[in-house]
């Protein structure tokens, strides 16, 4: 088993100034084989050989090209100075690990945190990155996967925006962003970004912005932010998946969610966005991977909230607005997103 390890980088400003570049030039090598690319199909050409390149930018751009027309992903875009995070791969021969430092090409040894996590010598797709803040190096280590025993349990677990899960064995997990600190945080944000857009106006010239001291000062308290409420997010993303997998199900069911559609609803796309519902899935799903645990989705059209727990009768009628579930044949009265999670649950035996 290939177990991912990411633990941040303790660089010099020395280093730090050739992680900048080492970064830089990631960026360049992926944004010029994108547009090589494009120019060879639309000229009729063939997709550029990648294999006598070593380097991995440019193995990248072709991948992501290649998935383009294989409906896997959408249309490679050119990488953003600004926007895009700085992040490059290290060729996995060429690192090594020494001491609680890593020997990073064209940037030397580098301290890092938490060196008692790295247990060897041998890597796999080692890529270093930058959140805003810190730089981080990640690697694939081969690790044995642990035993553990399961329970016969199945749970059912349903996503949604009150809650950012409903599970049938009682379990709930809140919603990180209507909690106090990510509300601050978030309010934090908004009141910066007026800020910034009202400097940006005072030192408009012409039909050009002047980019001011001040300005790239706010610019950075924005993207720190930015940092730290998504960090809190993929924290509460991670204790809810674990809390799960500890549970020792042995079957875990989500529904099979029609996410990039639900963005397309204006008053719910925010906060449908601020779930990370695709990442929750993800996540989860790597994690019942490792111990061993069977995941699998409901079919898109499955009617999990619509079906009543105890008699099975479907109400076609069920509006979103109705938060609990009275059935009219059997009478029985149940919090919606629970009973969904309580079919999910029974998914595999009646699907």
């Amino acid at each position: 088993m290939i177990k991912a390890v990411k633990v941040r980088l303790r660089p010099t400003k020395a280093q730090e100034i050739q992680l900048r570049k080492s970064a830089g030039v990631a960026r360049f090598a992926y944004n010029w084989a994108i547009a090589r690319q494009k120019e060879n199909h639309e000229s009729g050409g063939k997709f550029p050989n990648d294999q006598y390149i070593s380097k991995q930018a440019i193995k990248d751009a072709c991948d992501t090209y290649r998935r383009f027309f294989k409906k896997q992903s959408g249309f490679p875009k050119f990488k953003s100075k600004r926007r895009t995070k700085p992040s490059f791969y290290n060729d996995n021969i060429k690192l090594k690990f020494k001491a609680g430092r890593f020997l990073i090409e064209k940037v030397g040894w580098v301290r890092i945190s938490e060196a008692e996590r790295i247990i060897a010598n041998k890597f796999c797709n080692p890529r270093v990155t930058y959140d805003g803040k810190y730089w981080y190096i990640s690697v694939g280590m081969e690790a044995e996967p642990p035993t553990i025993a399961l329970t016969d349990e199945s749970i059912g677990i349903d996503l949604g925006i009150k809650d950012l899960a409903v599970c049938s064995n009682e379990m709930k997990f809140e919603n990180i962003n209507k909690a106090t600190k990510t509300k601050k945080q978030a309010k934090k944000l908004r009141r910066l970004q007026r800020k910034v857009s009202r400097k940006y106006e005072m030192n408009k010239n012409g039909k050009e912005y002047v980019k001011t001291g001040n300005i790239i000062k706010l610019e950075k308290q924005i993207r720190l932010t930015h940092r730290k409420i998504a960090n809190a997010r993929l924290n509460h993303i991670h204790r809810a998946t674990t809390a799960l997998v500890k549970t020792k199900p042995g079957r875990i069911v989500m529904e099979n969610l029609n996410v990039k559609g639900m963005m397309k609803n204006r008053h719910l796309s925010k906060a449908i966005s601020e779930q990370g519902f695709h990442l929750f899935l993800v996540i989860l799903a790597y994690k019942c991977a490792i111990y061993g645990i069977e995941f699998m989705e409901s079919d898109r059209f499955y009617p999990s909230s619509k079906t009543c727990c105890k008699c099975g009768h479907i109400k076609r009628d069920l509006k979103l607005s109705e938060r609990i579930y009275k059935c009219p044949v059997c009478n029985n009265e149940i919090d919606r997103d629970y009973q969904a999670s309580i079919n999910l649950a029974r998914y595999c035996d009646t699907a």
